[in-house]
């Protein structure tokens, strides 16, 4: 790949009924004045009209591949012609905005693109468009055939991976493994160092039971399944500590003792997550042979045209995203570029 001094960007609109297009638009005074080369994968008369609808004027660069984007615009890459209402999905936009997010994997994997940044989607509008995914996540990893991924959420205040995602709750203690803590817990840690630049991460897993199981009185996974994996993370050089009382551990993180929570269950880590940083967090998929972050809410048909949707998250995604490719480029083009991911040494 030609060597670049400015990372490409690619920012799928999501679904086009929902707050996508209105957090793009309101977003992108922040968005033309970045570094890089921006291109949105959307469509020319949503963006007008939502524009027209929100009263903000917007002016775009269409272009038809990703080498006529400049920086310092807002590129355009137009893949669907629609006419909808806000708030109202369709299936022709179902099927729009999962031609957005191929076209913008295609992309990435044929390195005419560094990250993938995502707007909301609908999960009843991917099984509507025939997509047999529960979400952004699954998809991308099947697209890409990677096989060791996971769910993690950024913010200033506190960072988190997901051992187990989209499961009901009666089905998470069956479902951990220390391989799977252990799988998880190594792809932090190389986002940590590599993409985040934090020389010694310090990693803290998160028991399942109430004061990490007691002892055993309140719950034996602590010691059949998380301490094997602590002691396994250890043998590979992972900085993994714990397990910690839920309750506590996340305000020791979000103190500073902790550079990033390994959490065993949605609503363990996006509880806390939200609370702090509802308005401006990031989802980003680790393991993916590109760069991937996203909003961390979903479509709210209900704000959509209304003017009411907030931008913070995506100005959040888009700038970590840049943050992560100008690391990378630059790491690639280092003479003794050690590569990404690499194994961690004791």
């Amino acid at each position: 790949m030609v060597r670049q001094e400015k990372p490409v960007l690619l920012l799928t609109m999501g679904c086009p009924a929902g707050i996508g297009p209105d957090i793009i638009l309101k977003a992108a005074d922040h968005l033309r004045k970045l570094p890089a080369r921006l291109i949105i994968l959307g469509d020319r008369q949503v963006l007008s009209e939502r524009a027209r609808l929100l009263g903000i004027y917007v002016t775009f660069k269409e272009i038809e591949s990703p080498d006529q984007a400049v920086e310092k615009e807002l590129n355009l890459l137009s893949l669907s012609e629609l006419s909808l209402t806000p708030g109202h999905p369709t299936l022709p936009g179902s099927q729009a905005m999962v031609r957005y997010i191929r076209e913008g994997v295609r992309l990435c994997l044929s390195g005419k693109a560094q990250a993938l940044v995502t707007a909301p989607i609908s999960k009843e509008g991917l099984a509507r468009a025939g997509e047999p995914y529960p979400g952004h996540t699954e998809m991308l990893a099947d697209l890409t055939r990677t096989r060791e991924y996971a769910m993690a959420f950024y913010g200033e205040k506190l960072r988190l991976v997901l051992v187990t995602t989209h499961l009901p709750l009666a089905q998470v203690p069956a479902s951990l493994s220390p391989e799977r803590i252990l799988r998880v817990s190594r792809l932090a840690y190389h986002f940590l160092k590599e993409d985040l630049g934090i020389e010694k991460p310090r990693l803290a897993l998160a028991a399942l039971n109430p004061h990490a199981g007691e002892g055993g009185l309140f719950g034996k996974e602590e010691k059949l399944v998380l301490e094997p994996a602590l002691r396994e993370a250890r043998k590979e050089g992972i900085p993994l500590q714990g397990p910690f009382p839920a309750d506590s551990l996340f305000f020791r993180a979000v103190q500073g003792e902790f550079d990033l929570v390994v959490a065993l269950y949605h609503d363990q880590g996006l509880i806390p997550f939200k609370l702090l940083h509802f308005r401006d967090g990031v989802n980003l998929t680790l393991g993916l042979p590109f760069i991937r972050t996203s909003v961390d809410h979903g479509t709210a048909y209900e704000l959509a045209g209304t003017g009411k949707a907030d931008p913070g998250s995506l100005i959040a995604a888009v700038d970590l995203a840049l943050q992560v490719a100008r690391r990378r480029l630059l790491r690639s083009q280092a003479p003794s570029d050690p590569g990404y991911p690499c194994t961690p040494k004791a």
